[in-house]
């Protein structure tokens, strides 16, 4: 068998070969391509379900956030910040429900949502009401324990800032 027969034999066999592999591996894609396109379809349709239970507590929080404000409250704040710097050692602004222990920005962000922004608003609020807002944002905030919040935004409120110290300094996490 001279040189050129025996490389046209084996390119032949490797012609042969390649086209093999080509339609294998375009079978083999096929199969997995639908199988893949099913793994996505189930991922979107439970992606769908999950939107629609988020939409519908949304619905079901609305009104809860809604009873949660007690009724309007003016605003009589004694609100000295001076006097706010001195005791606490920085500077605080008027209505900041984050002087209250226990609350941060996101659970501020929360009463806002629900309509409680000043100290006098939180303090006309019962704890129960809190509560249910939290219990409404999910089950991250669900832990948090607003008993001693209302009495707190009372004490800010009302400008009494070294008692709110005090208290504050009694308090783990702000509860008792």
């Amino acid at each position: 068998m001279t040189l050129s027969e025996r490389f046209a034999a084996d390119f032949g066999f490797m012609l042969i070969a390649l086209v093999i592999a080509a339609l294998l591996g375009f079978i083999l894609g096929w199969i997995f391509r639908g199988v893949r396109i099913a793994a996505l379809q189930t991922e979107i349709d439970d992606l769908k379900r999950r939107l629609k239970d988020c939409e519908n507590s949304k619905k079901k929080t609305a009104p809860v956030i809604q009873k949660a404000v007690s009724k309007p409250v003016s605003n009589t704040s004694n609100f000295d910040a001076s006097a706010a710097k001195a005791t606490f050692g920085k500077k605080i602004k008027e209505n900041d429900l984050k002087i209250v222990e226990g609350i941060g920005p996101k659970i501020e962000g929360i009463f806002n949502d629900g309509g409680i922004k000043t100290w006098a608003q939180l303090a006309a609020t019962s704890a129960s009401k809190l509560k249910s807002l939290l219990d409404a944002a999910g089950p991250r905030y669900q832990m948090h324990n607003p008993t001693t919040w209302p009495k707190q935004a009372d004490m800010a409120n009302k400008g009494k800032w070294s008692e709110l110290k005090t208290y504050q300094d009694k308090l783990d996490g702000g509860k008792e």
